[in-house]
């Protein structure tokens, strides 16, 4: 088979994929979208959480242009970015008990704020825990996840509990448990994952849909541009100083 032919069932699976979850999830984004928005009309605080490659659509609409201003990425150190050393740490931590409890009590998250917690399995302890943690300080929660891991495999948290059964909120990615699209012969391992495209549309659709929500109340948006648009550092610091207080990544 060549390799155009790969790439290409590769793009059909992801589009594919973001078909379904515009089609089937329209209901929750929109949900999840008004809860983001009824934070920043209240002056809550937003938080993006996500550990090993779950980290990269968390941060993805952190301090981004065209993104929320308000949205922090709450950090849980030696979880996030492929730069753990070693990187097998990362995967470790996630299974440690008591990890995301000490996180939420030193993080300046509080009753009323939003947290997005994404994780493709939402089977290990640090996302569980820390949905049950979240909801139990009075934060809202939306969960980010594949809800076939929920019957294609065992939670690894003592409560034998999903991520799935701690939110307000759950956008179901649809991916397959293993996230691999493609399996050929001669490869043995299926390759081609396709969970960070698919998770990274749909913090974005959430992220519109709050833009959206907020305008429609006749709020606006605490939203970013571009540092490579003239004017753009100068609106950025309008933004930054009005909402100060509810920014945390700049300090």
């Amino acid at each position: 088979m060549s390799e155009s032919k790969l790439a290409g069932q590769f793009f059909d699976a992801a589009i594919g994929l973001l078909e379904r979850v515009r089609d089937e999830e329209a209901p929750r984004i929109a949900e999840a979208g008004t809860l983001i928005a009824d934070a920043v009309a209240a002056g809550n605080r937003l938080f993006a959480f996500g550990a090993g490659h779950s980290s990269l659509p968390a941060q993805d609409v952190v301090y981004r242009a065209g993104g929320l201003a308000l949205m922090n990425f709450l950090a849980v150190p030696g979880t996030a970015g492929v730069d753990v050393m070693p990187a097998t740490l990362g995967s470790a931590l996630e299974r440690v008990d008591g990890l995301a409890g000490a996180v939420l009590d030193s993080s300046p998250a509080s009753d009323g704020d939003v947290l997005v917690i994404i994780s493709l399995s939402g089977r290990n302890a640090l996302p569980v825990e820390m949905a049950m943690n979240a909801r139990a300080i009075g934060l809202k929660v939306i969960g980010v996840t594949s809800v076939a891991y929920a019957t294609g495999t065992r939670s690894r948290h003592v409560s034998g509990t999903f991520l799935k059964d701690h939110c307000d909120v759950v956008l179901d990615s649809k991916i397959a448990v293993g996230d691999a699209e493609l399996s050929v012969d001669g490869i043995d391992a299926p390759f081609a994952p396709a969970s960070t495209v698919v998770t990274s549309a749909i913090m974005q659709a959430v992220m519109a849909t709050a833009a959206g929500e907020l305008a429609a109340r006749g709020l606006e948006p605490p939203l970013l541009r571009s540092g490579n648009v003239d004017g753009g550092h100068e609106w950025n610091g309008r933004v930054m100083q009005e909402y100060g207080d509810r920014i945390f990544f700049r300090h």
